[in-house]
Order: structure tokens, then C-alpha cells, then sequence
């Protein structure tokens, strides 16, 4: 059965924020409690307005997994790790990339499943850099697909 894409509004914030936080602490163990505990906050203040929303629900109805992008960029793709293999990364990374113009992605260098579910998808690394946008010493990897 295929995924159905939606927008979730703001109500679904603390849900994003739960699928978040369990996406992290299942894949980026290189980030320490007080790195979680900082970026949380930024989440609903800052990133998710800064972005567009899809997500996938489960038969529940609550979100199983959701990507935000702009301007030709996945700047998050975050899914429940009870729905890790799925599809649900994919189906939502399809559409970015075929219906929203989503060429571009980073990746913390330090989390190789991302990589590699990354260039499973047609992306490759197209340069790298030493720190994360936060200035913290946590290499990202630029990805492009064309």
C-alpha cells in the first residue's frame, strides 16, 4: 500500500518533536544528552517554521515519519524507529525530490546509515565539511543528486 503524503500544521509539532528525538537517539549516538537536550527547543522555534512539512501517518494516525525542505534542500528526514525500513524515509524522500525539487542533502559524517540510505537513493557526496552548522565538531557531508 503506498504512503499517503500529507502537511502536518503546528498541532502535530509535539509529535514531530517525538519522532525526532527518537530518530536521534536510535541513529546519532555520537551526540551527547546535552546536544539533544539544546537542538529540541530549536526544533519548534526555529527549524520547522524555517521549513516545509510532509510526514506520513500510520494506520493510527499518528506520524510515523516526516522531511522538511527548502529551497531545493531536504533539511531533515526523520522517521520512528518502529518504522525504520519501512519505506517510509523513501517514500518521503521520493517526494521531495519529484514533486517538491529536492537535489541537495546533508548528512552528519558520523552517521553511516544515513549515508548509505542516502546514496541508495541516487545521491553522492559532493564535498564535506568540518563542523555542523552549529559550529560544533560534528563533520557533515554535502550531498547532491541530479
Amino acid at each position: 500500500m503506498p504512503h499517503q503524503i500529507e502537511t502536518p500544521s503546528a498541532t502535530d509539532f509535539p509529535r514531530l518533536l517525538e519522532v525526532w528525538e527518537a530518530a536521534v537517539r536510535a541513529t546519532h549516538d555520537f551526540l551527547e544528552e546535552h546536544d539533544i537536550q539544546l537542538l529540541k527547543p530549536l526544533l519548534v522555534e526555529q527549524y520547522f517554521p524555517q521549513v516545509q512539512l510532509s510526514c506520513i501517518r500510520g494506520e493510527d494516525g499518528k506520524i510515523s515519519g516526516f522531511l522538511g525542505h527548502a529551497e531545493g534542500k531536504v533539511e531533515m528526514l526523520f522517521v520512528d524507529p518502529q518504522n525504520h525500513g519501512s519505506g517510509i524515509g523513501r517514500a518521503l524522500l521520493s517526494d521531495a525530490v519529484a514533486h517538491r525539487g529536492a537535489t541537495q542533502v546533508d548528512v552528519n559524517e558520523q552517521n553511516p546509515k544515513a549515508l548509505g540510505f542516502y546514496l541508495s537513493q541516487g545521491f553522492e557526496v559532493e564535498s564535506r565539511s568540518p563542523l555542523d552548522g552549529g559550529g560544533r565538531p560534528f563533520p557533515i557531508l554535502h550531498l547532491r543528486r541530479d
